[in-house]
């Protein structure tokens, strides 16, 4: 047993039957039960029961357009709310994005759901592009990246404020003088800029984390530079372990030039576990999910991310390099998961149904295959070589992945003093190490009374 010093942070990235996405095909998957919520609630649970950080909920506002795998059935604010009864200590993190909210909605749900779960919310700030999704918010078409940045910058701004207009100490409940909040201790935050005016203040006091955690999924240019300067924890891809050491310390550089404490910032690759008792069995459980896959939807995946028709490829012909335009030797680009898949192709040079298949598992996240010690080394390699805080654990088929990877590489992690065994704190604040922030009004006060 070693002793216990810097430890990873796990998550479950729930995802209706499974990540892979022939998952509901699997003859034991439960896609019967995607719009059950005791479904959820379940492997919410078998999470918790592993004390890993938290579970996570990806989110788009548009349907997808294929009939060939589940689609998302619940918004996941209200779904983490309903998560929150039936758990007591794993941390809630759901997607919402910027483009498309209004930061005192948000603020609102969001501050409900922290309340609710006793501090264990999240929030993973997204912007969101595509014009099918700006269809259905009355918009022609979506704004381009910098400007959907820019409005999330300021978005992220004005729920700050919103959260900490209110003091920790504004909520007195005094009955002898019949004073429940001393107003002077709520702000309103007067806020008018470029893309948002907000008067505030919140409506409700600051909750039990002062605020959830902050969470960032982009990593493309301006991702990167939106996280360097306000995320807590980061998720991201990356299919080696030289791209996410280059990632990793890129995203730490752009915490300490905004002034931050790099250890403040959890970066979290996705991984995606084929486990078996033998690299034989793991292989061939890889194999056996792929043979489920349906080509027509994975194409269609893959026509996104290039941004152009592959009609005219053949399933078994290499895929050619140039239809990603070089994107995979640039660090700096606009459409992140864009470069994941190039470097596939650059690298490795693939037919086109072997990169369906690769992409199949976890849509460009690392998806690895072998025995419980083989998968934990991989995870330690990343972990102790400066590519990862810990790790996004995206399970190709829920609950039986998850299970697999609770019970057969998570007590390895444990015996090597890389992961807890016991929760040590109640908030997602707490477990992943992180302060509980001040009210930058709290430190407005208490400088000017110094003064």
């Amino acid at each position: 047993m070693r002793t216990m010093g810097r430890q990873l942070s796990l998550n479950a990235f729930l995802h209706d039957t499974g990540h892979h996405e022939a998952s509901w095909r699997h003859p034991e998957s439960g896609a019967e039960r995607v719009g059950d919520i005791t479904w959820y609630q379940d492997l919410a649970r078998r999470a918790e029961a592993a004390k890993l950080d938290a579970v996570f909920l990806a989110d788009g506002p548009v349907w997808w357009g294929t009939g060939h795998r589940p689609s998302n059935q619940f918004e996941p604010i209200t779904l983490l709310t309903a998560l929150a009864t039936a758990t007591e200590k794993i941390g809630l993190i759901a997607t919402a994005s910027t483009s498309y909210y209004a930061p005192y909605n948000l603020a609102r749900l969001f501050g409900s759901l922290d309340r609710i779960s006793g501090g264990r919310a999240g929030w993973n700030i997204v912007t969101t592009q595509g014009d099918e999704a700006a269809a259905n918010f009355g918009q022609d078409r979506a704004a381009d990246p910098a400007t959907r940045y820019e409005r999330a910058q300021e978005f992220v701004d004005v729920i700050t404020k919103l959260w900490d207009s209110w003091e920790d100490d504004a909520e007195v409940v005094d009955r002898t003088s019949g004073v429940f909040v001393d107003t002077a201790k709520v702000h309103a935050i007067n806020h008018v800029g470029k893309h948002l005016s907000v008067k505030g203040p919140f409506n409700a006091p600051r909750t039990p984390q002062g605020r959830p955690v902050y969470v960032q999924a982009g990593s493309s240019n301006d991702g990167r530079n939106f996280a360097g300067r306000n995320a807590e924890a980061i998720f991201t891809a990356h299919q080696t372990l030289a791209d996410a050491q280059a990632f990793y310390a890129d995203i730490k550089a752009k915490a300490v030039g905004f002034g931050r404490d790099p250890e403040s910032v959890k970066v979290l690759p996705g991984i995606s576990p084929f486990i078996g008792d033998t690299e034989a069995e793991a292989r061939e459980l890889y194999e056996e999910f792929n043979r489920l896959t349906v080509p027509a939807y994975g194409l269609k995946q893959l026509e996104g991310i290039a941004g152009i028709s592959l009609s005219h490829l053949e399933l078994d012909e290499p895929v050619p390099a140039d239809i990603f335009g070089g994107a995979g030797n640039v660090l700096d680009n606009n459409r992140s998961r864009l470069q994941v898949v190039a470097n596939i192709v650059e690298r490795d040079r693939p037919t086109v149904r072997q990169l369906l298949h690769r992409l199949a598992g976890g849509r460009g996240h690392n998806v690895v295959h072998g025995t419980p010690v083989q998968i934990a080394d991989t995870i330690q390699e990343w972990f102790e070589g400066g590519a990862a805080d810990g790790f996004n654990v995206l399970p190709p088929l829920y609950p039986q992945h998850l299970d697999a990877f609770t019970s057969k590489v998570v007590p390895i992690l444990q015996e090597r003093g890389l992961f807890r065994t016991e929760y040590t704190g109640s908030t997602l604040r707490e477990h992943y190490g992180l302060d509980r922030p001040v009210s930058q009004y709290a430190e407005q006060s208490a400088a000017a009374d110094a003064s």
